[in-house]
């Protein structure tokens, strides 16, 4: 399961959607040698591009099964380990939601379960419009 044709950067970094569902969403991603800093340990960015989707992807599943869209407000991500290699798992749920505005948390956890980060974020869903 991967519908990400409609985003290039998470399909670029090889970023894969393994579950959705009202309110949840959990993406995972193999480590490679492109995704890691100056120092051999995952970048940054990258994990604050997993953390983000997750907690964005958690809110989009309508009742109807079909993603809506939405764009990221505010996030906020702590750093809590390092890590160089493996499967890294984001695991996001929306912690409250109104009609437009969601709050959603996340943490990246590695394939043994230990937490290297977490993330917070508020987000607006939107309509797609085609300019």
């Amino acid at each position: 399961m991967n519908p990400l044709g409609d985003n290039p950067l998470l399909e670029a970094l090889g970023i894969q959607l393994t579950s959705i569902g009202t309110g949840c969403c959990t993406f995972e991603l193999d480590i490679q040698p492109r995704h890691l800093n100056r120092q051999g340990t995952l970048q940054g960015g990258v994990s604050a591009t997993l953390l983000d989707a997750a907690c964005g992807y958690a809110g989009l599943q309508g009742e109807d099964g079909a993603l809506g869209h939405a764009v990221t407000l505010m996030l906020t991500v702590s750093y809590l380990g390092k890590v160089s290699a493996g499967r890294l798992r984001a695991v996001a749920s929306v912690t409250r939601a109104g009609r437009r505005i969601y709050f959603s948390s996340a943490e990246l956890l590695t394939e043994t379960g230990e937490r290297i980060a977490t993330a917070q974020g508020t987000f607006s869903r939107s309509r797609m419009t085609k300019e």
